[in-house]
């Protein structure tokens, strides 16, 4: 084949100034994303930190109250290339973690687009999001990453917009918008329809949080609305086991409400029902299924005053449930206690990486770390 030719066909539809999406097992082949060499960053000024102050690691909390189970181990893992958090929160597809906005370098609007392979154990850079957010709610399906709502300030001023990336090409594209803007959703793919549940929603200074369930069907680019979840809430866990989805914890408006309601949606009857609550009361936390069980990880509580944030806690708790016998248990906890992860599973690893290493936005960080059983 002609050089010339070779080089245009790998080149077509690939951004610019991006490097060459030559395909490979379904994904587009992406630049180097180099790890951070600090761990933690601060979002006032954007500067990096090398460690926690002894008050900031005073808030970490890992005791949890459910029955233990094995223990489980964690390790480190390649640092993301920069410290962020409130991604809102990961997605997979094909044994790649895609995490995709947040806060970073000193703004809360980012765009960033990192994808890990945990086989090379290495981050690339993938085509950003066509406009930058916070708590964006993101889900994988059919080769494609749906990107859906988002804040654009600080936890607050919600957006309609939503948009889909293909793996394969390292492109995104605009779908039909939010029927009505959010931020802080859970997305989840059920038979090839995209739900998108709970968030923050307008009055932007009041953020309030709303129990709306819509779903997208790619087919036709449509938005249709089913019942809304009991306890309306944002910062939730969200997972999909046996046909059905389950929404974790979360949050009443703020962290200083946070909930361990967990109800499931039954898709049959378009109607939901309570199964065992979380044992530790949380939001911010990262939710997934691994060995037919859910794990939640990390969260965030505090109390908002006058003077700021008090009661501040960042949880380090792995607790899982059982959805055969409706119970929890505790495992091992976070090395690193975050909130605003991002938590997804390739293998027989949960992987959970970034994320807040303080109550609230202060605080970014770049650590990245993997959980087994094996």
């Amino acid at each position: 084949m002609d050089r010339r030719l070779f080089l245009a066909t790998s080149l077509a539809g690939v951004a610019g100034a991006r490097a060459a999406a030559a395909q490979h097992a379904g994904h587009a082949t992406l630049p180097d994303a180099p790890s951070s060499p600090e761990p933690f960053a601060r979002l006032q000024g954007g500067g990096t930190m090398g460690h926690l102050m002894p008050d900031q690691e005073a808030q970490r909390v890992t005791d949890s109250p459910a029955p233990a189970g094995p223990a489980g181990r964690w390790v480190p893992r390649a640092a993301l290339p920069l410290p962020r958090s409130e991604m809102a929160w990961a997605t997979a597809w094909e044994g790649r973690m895609h995490i995709i906005g947040g806060y970073g370098e000193g703004r809360v609007d980012r765009a960033y687009h990192h994808v890990y392979d945990p086989k090379a154990d290495k981050w690339g850079n993938a085509a950003p999001l066509p406009r930058g957010a916070n708590h964006v709610a993101v889900v994988a399906d059919a080769g494609k990453v749906y990107a859906l709502g988002g804040f654009i300030e600080q936890n607050r001023n919600p957006d309609p917009n939503a948009y889909a990336y293909d793996v394969a090409s390292d492109r995104w594209k605009t779908i039909r918008p939010l029927t009505r803007s959010r931020g802080a959703g859970a997305a989840v793919s059920l038979n090839g329809r995209i739900h998108l549940i709970g968030g923050g929603s307008e009055p932007t200074m009041e953020r309030s949080s709303v129990g709306w369930h819509e779903v997208y069907d790619p087919g036709t680019d449509r938005w249709e609305m089913l019942k809304p979840l009991p306890g309306a809430r944002d910062h939730v866990g969200s997972v999909v086991h046996d046909g059905r989805i389950h929404i974790v914890g979360g949050r009443f408006n703020t962290f200083e409400y946070n909930t361990n309601l967990h109800h499931v949606y039954l898709p049959d009857r378009d109607t939901w029902e309570e199964r065992a609550p979380l044992p530790t009361t949380r939001s911010g936390h990262g939710l997934v299924v691994y060995r037919d069980r859910f794990f939640a990880m990390g969260g965030e509580a505090g109390v908002i005053g006058k003077g700021g944030i008090t009661q501040a806690k960042v949880f380090g708790q792995m607790e899982s449930y059982d959805p055969k016998t409706d119970s929890w248990q505790h495992h091992a906890p976070m090395p690193t206690p975050r909130h605003a992860v991002g938590a997804t599973v390739i293998g027989d690893w949960i992987y959970v990486a970034g994320g807040g290493a303080v109550t609230g936005g202060a605080i970014q960080s770049a650590v990245h770390e993997a959980f087994t059983l094996g």
